[in-house]
C-alpha cells in the first residue's frame, strides 16, 4: 500500500522538485503539494496524509509550531526538512511530538528511507544534529523543559502549551516552577532572560 504524503513548502521550485523527486518511487503518493501552513493543515485534517513533509527555511521560527499541529491530527506524522537546523528547534522537535527531522543535504535513498520508517511510527533525527543540540552540558534543563519554555517565550499560555505538548495544566505549570528552580531565577520572565542570554532557547 503506497504512503500518502503532503509536501509544505514555501518555495515554488523547492516544492515542485521535491514532489517530483517523491513521485519517482512507487510506494509514494503525493496526494497533496502547499506553499502556506494553513492550506496545509486544512488538507491534513480534511484527508489525513500519513506524512506531512515541512520543507522549510531557518528562519521560519512557525514551522516546528505548524508540524506540532499536525502531529495532533490522528493518522497523521510530521516531519521537518531544511538546510540546517538551530539548537532551539532541535530541541523543540525532539522533546515533543515532531516525527522526524532530516537535513536537505541527505542521499535522496536516506531521506526515502526516512520517510517510511516514519509512517511506520518510528522518529527519525540526525543523530549528529540531536547529539549537537541535547549534548549541552551548560544546560541543567530537559528537553520538555525547554520545550515548555520555548512555548512560553513565544507567548502561549499555560493552557495552549497543555494542549500543543498534549498534557496537563498542572503537569506544564510544575516543568515552569522546575524551570526556575533549576536556573535559580526570580520568576519565569528571568528564566527565560537567563536561557535567551544563554542561547538555549
Amino acid at each position: 500500500m503506497a504512503i500518502d504524503v503532503l509536501v509544505s513548502d514555501v518555495l515554488h521550485l523547492s516544492r515542485f522538485a521535491l514532489t517530483a523527486l517523491l513521485a519517482q518511487e512507487e510506494d509514494f503518493c503525493v496526494v497533496g503539494s502547499t506553499s502556506g501552513y494553513s492550506d496545509a493543515l486544512e488538507f491534513a485534517e480534511l484527508h489525513r496524509p500519513d506524512v506531512v513533509i515541512i520543507s522549510f527555511q531557518r528562519e521560519e521560527s512557525d514551522a516546528v509550531a505548524f508540524a506540532e499541529k499536525v502531529a495532533s491530527i490522528p493518522g497523521c506524522r510530521s516531519m521537518l526538512l531544511a538546510t540546517s537546523f538551530t539548537r532551539p528547534v532541535v530541541r523543540r522537535a525532539f522533546a515533543g511530538e515532531i516525527a522526524g527531522l532530516v537535513p536537505r543535504d541527505v542521499p535522496p535513498r536516506q531521506f526515502f528511507d526516512a520517510i517510511r520508517r516514519v509512517q511506520l511510527g518510528e522518529r527519525v533525527f540526525d543523530a549528529e544534529l540531536t547529539v549537537a543540540a541535547l549534548g549541552n552540558g551548560d544546560c541543567p534543563l530537559t528537553p520538555r523543559e525547554l520545550s515548555v519554555l520555548t512555548h512560553v517565550y513565544q507567548g502561549d499560555t499555560v493552557g495552549e502549551i497543555a494542549d500543543r505538548l498534549r498534557l496537563s495544566d498542572g503537569t506544564v505549570r510544575n516543568y515552569l516552577s522546575s524551570v526556575v528552580a533549576k536556573l535559580k531565577a526570580r520568576n519565569r520572565i528571568d528564566a527565560l532572560r537567563i536561557a535567551r542570554e544563554s542561547h538555549w532557547i
